[in-house]
């Protein structure tokens, strides 16, 4: 079979067939790639280990951070404890909240599409801060893609340290003059 055809058979395998997990089997949110195709995940307990991707999805399908998965477990293993089995995509996701098999940890948590969308009740919230004529709204990035691949970082400005710049600057003016 060559590599088109095997890469075929398994986008057609991960993208139509929903599958149910058993009870070995374990739905997981992967939290990163540490490489060599192993992937730090978590259960929906909060249990985190290193489960591996099998050469049939490697170079075929991609996953990233927070995507969800269903992992066979491997008892022998001592870092990798279990394998990819299933990529779970949001079709996969529905149908297996549907059947009220999705784990309580993951309850409120939603898929990526879902994030960026925001729910009808935000998206009210905004108009009405747009109708108030907010200076704010200009500012305002929730519209904007979250790139899941990236880690969340945090910037903040003190408006301290640019009083003491300007009164640096305005010393150093007068010791010129």
């Amino acid at each position: 079979m060559s590599k088109a055809t095997k890469r075929k058979h398994v986008v057609k395998e991960v993208l139509e067939d929903c599958v149910t997990p058993t009870e070995d089997q374990h739905i997981m949110r992967v939290l990163g790639s540490n490489g060599n195709n192993l992937h730090e995940a978590v259960t929906g307990s909060g249990e985190r280990f290193l489960v591996s991707m099998p050469t049939k999805f490697r170079k075929n399908i991609w996953i990233k951070r927070g995507d969800f998965v269903i992992v066979d477990p491997i008892k022998e293993g001592e870092k990798v404890k279990g394998e990819i089995s299933f990529i779970l995509y949001r079709d996969h996701i529905k149908y297996l909240r549907k059947l009220g098999v999705w784990p309580e940890g993951f309850q409120e948590d939603r898929t990526s599409g879902e994030r960026n969308k925001g729910t009808p009740k935000e998206g009210s919230e905004r108009k009405t801060e747009e109708e108030e004529g907010d200076s704010d709204s200009e500012d305002d990035d929730s519209d904007l893609f979250v790139n899941t691949n990236r880690a969340t970082v945090l910037y903040s400005e003190s408006e301290e340290e640019t009083d003491e710049d300007e009164e640096e600057e305005e010393e150093e003016d007068e010791g010129r003059a």
